[in-house]
């Protein structure tokens, strides 16, 4: 089976990889260089953040993503020599209207991963003795882990581009997709050049309402921005994630900590504004005062593909017999990526799938008004 896949984010990267593991020839298109937008911009911990403040479904996915992301460290690492970098440092959560629903959680859903436990003052310090003394309790995660997104794109990448059945196709937009008799004859590119496919798959992220038009359906994603920024600690310094008010800071193993996130309606842009920047900076300061005294060494800003309850659209697409999507994951791309490309390659090989497909199927997508 041929496939083309249409963006080269997490979503498509992981598709592609699925689908050509098991035996699929496969394009990747992508309008810039592969793995660049949200994917690479995000934080990578491996979890939703605040589970109980998203959908079932949402946590559903999200729960595969740390055994599946080691799986394929541990194939893909001994090729491509890049690790994927899976950090199992935990997280202090410090909103103390989340201490009780937190706690109950794991039970409640059976998560044993989101298993938490409250800790007093002299627990937090043994925990983690560069937090404020401000906060005298927290709920702690000990099982929650970050992977270092830059790294698992450069690796899925490295992989897919030696791989026999992939070809990519960079700096590529692709313009319409060739229909013929409600069926997907393959896409058309921005140049007019034409590629045939058994399959296509739209991945495109916060691009996605792209295709709104031409398959006369509303799309309801669109780019939400969140602005990130970099501090360089010494190796190991800040043992583990913290979280308060829906800010965070990600500690890499080699010191770099990752500090995040805003949410702004920005369109496609992606510049950084100092207010926003200053508002994360004092965030991340409130919790840890001692950052202070290390070096900012980046910031920047990624696009989220929002969409309505941040449920991804996963499975065939209304309409036409061969058309695929996997996107909208909004905040929790990375952590849903995983199980999102293993829930695609099942639907689109008539495999059993891990989850039930229902909730994230595109056919719930209406018919628009728009004529074409």
């Amino acid at each position: 089976m041929h496939i083309a896949i249409i963006g080269a984010g997490i979503s498509g990267l992981m598709s592609a990889l699925e689908l050509a593991e098991q035996g699929c020839s496969v394009d990747i298109f992508d309008q810039q260089l592969a793995g660049q937008a949200a994917s690479w911009a995000g934080g990578g911990i491996l979890s939703p953040m605040y589970p109980w403040r998203y959908a079932p479904e949402v946590n559903q996915l999200a729960q595969y993503g740390k055994a599946l992301y080691h799986a394929w460290n541990e194939k893909l690492l001994p090729i491509t020599g890049i690790d994927f970098q899976i950090h199992d440092t935990g997280m202090l959560i410090f909103d103390q209207d989340d201490f009780e629903i937190g706690l109950n959680y794991a039970t409640r859903y059976q998560e044993p991963m989101q298993h938490c436990e409250q800790l007093n003052r002299v627990q937090l310090q043994q925990v983690n003795p560069h937090i404020s003394a401000q906060f005298q309790h927290a709920i702690y995660f000990p099982h929650l882990s970050n992977v270092r997104n830059p790294r698992l794109l450069q690796s899925l990448i490295c992989y897919l581009k030696q791989h026999p059945a992939v070809r990519f196709f960079e700096h590529c937009p692709v313009e319409k997709l060739m229909i013929q008799n409600k069926k997907v004859l393959g896409i058309e590119t921005e140049d007019g050049q034409k590629f045939s496919a058994d399959q296509v798959v739209i991945s495109s992220g916060a691009w996605s309402q792209h295709w709104a038009h031409q398959l006369q359906l509303n799309i309801p994603v669109h780019p939400v921005q969140g602005q990130m920024l970099l501090f360089k600690a010494p190796k190991n310094w800040l043992p583990t994630m913290c979280m308060n008010r829906v800010m965070y800071l990600i500690p890499r193993q080699d010191g770099h900590i990752v500090c995040g996130s805003s949410m702004a309606d920005t369109g496609f842009s992606t510049m950084v504004d100092e207010q926003t920047q200053q508002d994360i900076l004092s965030a991340c300061l409130e919790m840890v005062p001692e950052l202070e005294q290390f070096p900012i060494v980046k910031r920047w800003a990624g696009l989220r593909p929002s969409s309505p309850h941040g449920i991804p659209y996963i499975g065939a697409m209304p309409t036409l017999e061969n058309l695929w999507a996997n996107f909208g994951h909004f905040r929790n791309g990375l952590c849903m990526g995983a199980g999102s490309a293993r829930l695609l390659r099942q639907l689109m090989l008539g495999q059993e799938t891990l989850v039930d497909p229902i909730a994230y199927s595109p056919r719930q997508l209406k018919q628009s008004s728009i004529l074409v």
